[in-house]
C-alpha cells in the first residue's frame, strides 16, 4: 500500500468517527451536467441570476482548485462535467471541511444554485454538500489520462473515468444497436427472441467451440458458435420473422478482429431470399449510421466510406477473374483446381475440392481490395453447409457476404430448407472434420427433423456488430468496442 492509498485509509476512518459512512446512501439527483449546460450555457450572467436555477447534483469528482475559504471542482457524472463553487460562508465550516477533505475521485452530491462565474462558465454554487462515496485508490495522471493500452482494457472502468472518447464510443454503441433494433422492429416487423446459450451440438457456423458440462444431466454442452438453427427452428413453427442480438463463443485465436466472446445479430425471415437480404442489410447500416453520421458518409482509419449510396453485388468468380484473370466458370476437377493454386501461390490443404479453392482465390486476390461497400454473393457450396444451392448452378449457393474496406461485416444466404440436402452437407461436413478440419460441424438431428415438418423459403442474416461499432466509431481494434475483452492474467494481481 503506497503513501495515497494509506492517507485516503485514513480519511474513511476519520469520515466514520464523525459519524458519517463513507460509502454512503441513496441520493436523489434532480440534474446532469450536459443537460443543464445544453439549456442554461447560451444565458447570461444576469439572466441565469434572474431564474434562480435550483439544481442538485452528483458525482465523481475529478479535479479541485482553489484556497482559504472558496474552492471549485469539477464533478463528473454520466454526461459529462460540470463546476461545482464551494464557499465556506454558505455552507458552512463542517460541509466545507469536508470538500476540501475530499480526495479527487471521491463522489459527492451539491445542491444550489446554478450559476455564471465571472469567466462566464457555467457552475452550481452549493448551499448543501453531503460526501457520497470514498475513493481507496488515486486516479490516473489527470494531465495524461490511461495511455497503457494494456491498462485500459484491463481495468475498463479506470478507462471509462479517464478517457471520454472510450466513454462516448460505449454510448454510441448501444444507441447503435438501439437503431438496429427499431429499424427492425418497426420498419420490417421483427420479433425479438431469446435462444439458448448452452447446445448439444455446435452449429450454425464453421468454429471451433468452447466445451462445458453440466453436472446435474452428466453431459457435455457447447457454448453456442451461432444463434442460427434455433432461430430456423422458430420459421418452422410459424414466427415469421425472428432475430436476436446475443453473445456467441468461438474457441479461436485473438486480433483486432477477434475476441472469443464477441456480440453477433442474426435475423431469419420468411419468404425473403438472399437478394431481399440484401436490402434489408442496407437498411441496417444505414439506419446505424445515423447514430454517428447526419449523410451516412464517415471515415475509417482514415478511409471514407459512404453508406448512403447503393452498395455494390458481385459474384464471387466474376470478382476473382476481374482481379486475377482466373475464370472459375468453366467446371473443372479438384486436381485442375489446385494446379491453378499451385500456379498462383494459393495455399490449400489435401482434402479440398474445387470450392474451397475458389474461396481461397477471393481471400487471397480480392477481399483485401474491396473498399466501397460490397455484396459478394455465389459461394461455392463446399463452404456453405446451411445455405441453399443456386438454380442455375448447383455448385454454388445463394449466399454473399458485405465487405467495407477488406473487412467482412456481414454474412447471408437464402436458407436450405431442404432436410435430405441438409442431411447430406451435415455428413460432408463430419467427413471434413474426420479428414483434419476442426471447424467443420457435426450433424444436428433435431434441426434435421424440425426440416422435415417443413420451413418455408427463408432469407438469413449474420451480422457482428462489434465490427460495425468499429467501423462505425472509427475504433482500430475490436478491444476498443468491448467494455470487457479477453485478456491473458496478469501475473501480478495489481
Amino acid at each position: 500500500m503506497n503513501d495515497q492509498m494509506r492517507v485516503r485509509r485514513e480519511k474513511m476512518n476519520e469520515l466514520r468517527e464523525a459519524g458519517i459512512d463513507p460509502f454512503g446512501h441513496g441520493f436523489k439527483v434532480t440534474a446532469l451536467a450536459q443537460p443543464l449546460t445544453d439549456q442554461y450555457n447560451q444565458d447570461s450572467k444576469a439572466e441565469l441570476e434572474a431564474q434562480a436555477v435550483q439544481v442538485t447534483i452528483a458525482g465523481r469528482m475529478v479535479a479541485k482548485r482553489g484556497s482559504g475559504k472558496v474552492g471549485f471542482a469539477d464533478i463528473l457524472d454520466r454526461t459529462g462535467r460540470i463546476q461545482v463553487y464551494v464557499r465556506k460562508d454558505v455552507v458552512g465550516d463542517e460541509q466545507y471541511q469536508l470538500f476540501k477533505r475530499a480526495d479527487i475521485g471521491d463522489f459527492l452530491g451539491f445542491s444550489g444554485e446554478l450559476i455564471k462565474t465571472d469567466m462566464g462558465q457555467l457552475t452550481v454554487k452549493p448551499t448543501s454538500v453531503t460526501f457520497l462515496s470514498k475513493a481507496l485508490r488515486p486516479l490516473p495522471d489527470k494531465y495524461h489520462g490511461l495511455q497503457n493500452k494494456e491498462q485500459k482494457y484491463r481495468q475498463r472502468y479506470l478507462d471509462l473515468i479517464s478517457n471520454r472518447d472510450s466513454f462516448d464510443r460505449f454510448q454510441k454503441r448501444a444507441q447503435i444497436i438501439k437503431a438496429i433494433r427499431n429499424y427492425l422492429d418497426n420498419d420490417l416487423d421483427f420479433t425479438e427472441v431469446e435462444t439458448p446459450v448452452l447446445h448439444q451440438s455446435a452449429g450454425g457456423a464453421s468454429a471451433r467451440p468452447f466445451i462445458t458440462h453440466h453436472n446435474a444431466l452428466d453431459i457435455d454442452l457447447y457454448l453456442r458458435i451461432a444463434l442460427e438453427l434455433h432461430l430456423k427452428r422458430l420459421i418452422v413453427g410459424g414466427m415469421g420473422r425472428v432475430y436476436e442480438i446475443g453473445r456467441v463463443f468461438r474457441n479461436e485465436g485473438m486480433d483486432k478482429e477477434h475476441n472469443p466472446e464477441f456480440t453477433e445479430l442474426e435475423s431469419y425471415a420468411a419468404y425473403f431470399d438472399f437478394h431481399d437480404v440484401m436490402d434489408e442489410t442496407e437498411g441496417i447500416f444505414r439506419h446505424a449510421a445515423q447514430v454517428v453520421s447526419d449523410n451516412g458518409q464517415i471515415e475509417y482509419q482514415g478511409q471514407a466510406v459512404d453508406l448512403n449510396k447503393p452498395f455494390k453485388r458481385i459474384h464471387m468468380v466474376d470478382a476473382i477473374k476481374e482481379a486475377t484473370g482466373v475464370d472459375f466458370w468453366p467446371e473443372m476437377t479438384d486436381e485442375a483446381a489446385k494446379q491453378l493454386a499451385d500456379e498462383h501461390h494459393v495455399k490449400y490443404e489435401s482434402y479440398w475440392k474445387v470450392g474451397h479453392i475458389i474461396n481461397a482465390f477471393f481471400e487471397t486476390f480480392v477481399e483485401p481490395t474491396i473498399t466501397d461497400p460490397t455484396f459478394v454473393y455465389g459461394h461455392p457450396i463446399e463452404i456453405s453447409p446451411l445455405a441453399k444451392k443456386n438454380a442455375d448452378d448447383p455448385r454454388f449457393t445463394d449466399r454473399f457476404e458485405l465487405y467495407i474496406l477488406g473487412n467482412e461485416y456481414a454474412n447471408a444466404f437464402s436458407e436450405l430448407n431442404d432436410p435430405i440436402d441438409q442431411r447430406q452437407r451435415f455428413e460432408a461436413q463430419v467427413k471434413e472434420r474426420e479428414n483434419g478440419n476442426d471447424e467443420a460441424q457435426g450433424i444436428d438431428e433435431d434441426y434435421v427433423k424440425a426440416l422435415e415438418y417443413g420451413m418455408p423459403p427463408t432469407g438469413g442474416l449474420g451480422i457482428g456488430i462489434d465490427r460495425l461499432v468499429m467501423l462505425l466509431t472509427d475504433a482500430p481494434s475490436i478491444r476498443d468496442v468491448l467494455l470487457f475483452p479477453t485478456m491473458r492474467p496478469e501475473e501480478d494481481p495489481e
